[in-house]
């Protein structure tokens, strides 16, 4: 199946139907911390995973997260930046655009960002942990890209499925995509269904009982 048919599907779909499929399956993938920092919409599209750490030495080098824009090609990229310090930012409005000028799809951080207004300002989504004012500039550096990260507990490996929207950022392995996408349609069906049946007054208790969602296993995609 096509990559961009997987994109559109996950993009049908919210991040509360898409942990529960995850659930289903024992796939670690869904986070917590990771939030919306403006009122952006939805992203949707596959990792391109950065390491950040703490500088070592004075020697000046190149700014992080930087390199890995200028070299992104296609239009399906969302930046995952892992290794946040506490109080210090990892983005900002400068990455922001360029970023957008690249045609990435959004950032999701494991640490904060500051100038979130200008992010705001040209329509850049920014998923992370909060916002400060105190500049990455000779405290953190990018140790790595395009290798596996740890996203609030979760690794992300290059590639991997992306999905943030108000409720938080889940990432799903590529090679599980498929199924978890054909799981979570069939949830999203369910799940209609349900709250067609309390808006018709049947009991919620009968409706939202455990064998209720586990019937879903046993549904045909």
């Amino acid at each position: 199946m096509p990559d961009a048919t997987h994109l559109d599907r996950l993009a049908s779909q919210d991040t509360n139907t898409v942990s529960d499929a995850l659930d289903f399956l024992g796939l670690p993938g869904a986070t917590y911390g990771l939030r919306p920092l403006w009122n952006c919409p939805k992203v949707v599209g596959r990792a391109s995973t950065i390491q950040l750490g703490l500088k070592q030495g004075s020697a000046p080098t190149v700014h992080l997260i930087s390199p890995v824009i200028a070299r992104i090609e296609t239009g399906d990229r969302v930046l995952v930046i892992a290794g946040g310090v506490e109080g210090i930012s990892c983005w900002g409005d400068i990455l922001a655009n360029a970023a957008k000028a690249k045609g990435i799809r959004g950032s999701v951080i494991d640490g904060l960002s500051r100038d979130i207004e200008g992010s705001e300002g040209i329509g850049y989504p920014v998923y992370g942990r909060g916002v400060t004012m105190i500049s990455a500039r000779n405290r953190v550096v990018q140790v790595s890209s395009g290798e596996p990260v740890r996203m609030a507990g979760v690794t992300v490996r290059q590639d991997d499925y992306v999905i943030a929207d108000r409720c938080g950022a889940v990432f799903v392995p590529a090679e599980r995509i498929a199924e978890v996408l054909d799981l979570a349609d069939r949830i999203a069906r369910r799940q209609e269904g349900m709250v067609e049946a309390v808006r018709a007054s049947r009991s919620v208790e009968e409706v939202m009982h455990d064998k209720q969602f586990e019937a879903i296993q046993a549904e045909k995609a």
